[in-house]
């Protein structure tokens, strides 16, 4: 028979077990937090398998409007993403159409004007499909689209291009950029261009994929 004082020593061991297992709970509690918050490996797989790709976007875009697009290509298509750089960047001033001295004017006036691109798009021959984005310019590609185009061997590629316009279509820039002499005699593919707008819904561009049947995955 247990007395008083051996009931408040039970009561007392009883009350420490429950402390004991509260604290074992609560440190397992944040032992799976703690693993919850660590980044996994699927994170930086995503990055690995953007590197085997066989997609590029390559795109040139002032004033955000083609690079929106070319996001939402890469993103439909698990393509790589490039950015076509100018050596020297284009100021609002060159930008200017009103201005007939402007420097965008000017090259536009000029179909051997190159504008020098800054960096290269590294391990180029692992792609098969090329889409080429681009602003339209006095109706035409900007110059520096073809100085990418030339800087590269598309032989055995497909290359479609898209371009960004208030109001142009893309047939005249298409029809010129095929015609570059650098192109001649190489066996490469073109794809009928796109005219997108700035916020191209990636359904939008999923459907204009399906339609060519190309193979992105």
């Amino acid at each position: 028979m247990i007395g008083k004082t051996g009931n408040i020593i039970l009561k007392k061991a009883g009350l420490c077990f429950s402390l004991l297992m509260m604290l074992l709970n609560f440190s397992a509690c944040k032992a799976v937090t703690a693993v919850s918050d660590v980044q996994t490996p699927a994170a930086s797989t995503s990055a690995a398998a953007s590197n085997q790709s066989h997609i590029l976007v390559a795109y040139f875009s002032c004033t955000g409007n083609t690079q929106k697009a070319a996001q939402t290509i890469a993103g439909a298509t698990r393509a790589d993403l490039y950015q076509i750089i100018p050596a020297e960047p284009y100021t609002s001033a060159d930008l200017d159409y009103n201005n007939k001295s402007s420097r965008t004017t000017s090259e536009m006036n000029d179909v051997s004007v190159r504008p020098a691109i800054q960096g290269t798009v590294e391990n180029f021959d692992k792609y098969d499909i090329v889409f080429l984005g681009y602003p339209i310019w006095w109706g035409d590609a900007p110059r520096i689209i073809d100085t990418f185009l030339e800087s590269y061997d598309f032989t055995g590629k497909t290359i479609i291009p898209f371009c960004t316009s208030g109001q142009s279509d893309i047939s005249t820039s298409e029809s010129n950029l095929k015609g570059l002499s650098h192109l001649q005699g190489v066996q490469v593919t073109w794809l009928d261009g796109k005219r997108l707008s700035a916020d191209v819904s990636e359904t939008d561009v999923i459907a204009w994929i399906n339609s060519m049947n190309l193979k992105v995955q």
